[in-house]
């Protein structure tokens, strides 16, 4: 039993998973799902979290639609990630198709027990993970609402770069690059720096430390954008040498880029079904060690024996036929300047049941909670509609 500020029980439950749905043979492991309880007369949502379940054990954790709703919460972590991973850690059986599997067992399990309504959502990997759930058992739950979830047609999806080159103003974005610029310009004096961060956290890497330089700084605007982090705290290019490094790393921390990256499970992922993002590095090129960041995640950031593992579109295509052909009830949050948005449904006609609302402004953050108050009631009255 846990603690918890909002829900009257908590619990953390361990469910036993076949490592492989079709076949019984490949073993089973237990899957770590946390449960907030607050009434067998409530409706249920379903979080098909997409990474390690770690922080919904803490006391202050409500998830939004729980409070919203006054609905009960089942927490499932993602399989291979933290206390839900198999041993033998075999990679083959990390497919999105298992986890779908896995989150159509953990319902039918707590079905019986909370027999209500029932709904799917989850955040950014997360929130591709509610879709791809949907479109495997699309009557398993009666409703979903993805937050900020792409949907990449490649390991190096395409349209990530377009979207930077874009996304804010002008004057924004030219800020932005000249301290990339900055940042490479003075690669001999940031180098020390870099090394013996790396060093005071034991970080590894494939590649050598100018390479880990360099993109550090091609991930900084994406993930600058990602996060929302205002553009007004970003140092001029007069700042000082410690004042650039320790920005550029609160921004985009070296250690995504490790060899054994708590990351690793998705990057697994990435390269094989679900689809990454790749760097526009022309802007740089002058002042690069790299010539170009094709293929980095594989050759940085797979485990050495899947370094060749080539991508299957059929999950993106399931998916998108999915939305395409049917009208599920489906509510999409996105923000307008995160860079996952270019590979979001936002291309998705609005149907009857298909929503798709864009905070304004909004980052990877964007919730129901944060759209404008028009759209909020918006949401709100469709919840309310399809929960009667």
């Amino acid at each position: 039993k846990l603690q918890s500020d909002y829900y009257p029980e908590k619990y953390v439950v361990r469910i036993t998973q076949q490592v492989d749905p079709k076949d019984p043979a490949a073993g089973t492991f237990t899957q770590r799902v946390i449960v907030g309880h607050v009434g067998y007369d409530r409706p249920t949502i379903i979080v098909t979290e997409g990474y390690g379940a770690a922080y919904a054990l803490n006391p202050k954790y409500q998830e939004e639609l729980s409070k919203l709703l006054n609905a009960n919460l089942v927490f499932v972590e993602y399989r291979y990630f933290l206390e839900s991973t198999p041993e033998p850690k075999n990679w083959d059986y990390l497919t999105a198709e298992n986890s779908a599997y896995d989150l159509h067992n953990v319902r039918n399990t707590f079905k019986q027990i909370y027999p209500e309504k029932w709904i799917s959502t989850g955040i950014s990997k997360g929130g591709q993970t509610t879709m791809l759930y949907r479109a495997f058992f699309p009557d398993d739950v009666d409703f979903s609402v993805p937050y900020v979830g792409p949907l990449c047609k490649g390991v190096e999806d395409g349209r990530h770069e377009p979207f930077l080159r874009k996304v804010g103003t002008k004057a924004e974005r030219k800020k932005i690059q000249d301290f990339q610029l900055e940042v490479l310009k003075r690669k001999s004096d940031m180098l020390p720096l870099l090394e013996s961060y790396c060093k005071n956290k034991n970080l590894t890497f494939r590649i050598p430390m100018p390479e880990v330089l360099d993109y550090c700084v091609l991930e900084y605007s994406f993930a600058l954008w990602q996060w929302g982090t205002p553009v007004g705290s970003i140092p001029l290019p007069t700042a000082t040498d410690a004042e650039l490094i320790a920005h550029l790393l609160a921004i985009s921390d070296p250690s995504y880029f490790t060899t054994d990256s708590t990351n690793a499970s998705f990057f697994v992922q990435a390269a094989r079904k679900l689809g990454y993002y790749g760097y526009d590095t022309r802007p740089f090129k002058k002042y690069l060690s790299i010539k170009s960041g094709k293929g980095y995640l594989h050759r940085l950031m797979l485990p050495e024996e899947l370094k060749d593992m080539p991508f299957d579109k059929t999950l993106s295509r399931k998916i998108k036929g999915f939305l395409q052909k049917n009208d599920p009830k489906m509510i999409f949050i996105y923000g307008e300047n995160d860079p996952w948005t270019a590979a979001g449904v936002t291309w998705l006609k609005e149907k009857k049941n298909i929503h798709v609302f864009i905070q304004p402004g909004g980052s990877h953050l964007a919730r129901i909670s944060t759209l404008p108050e028009k759209e909020k009631e918006e949401v709100m009255k469709l919840l309310n509609e399809w929960l009667r």
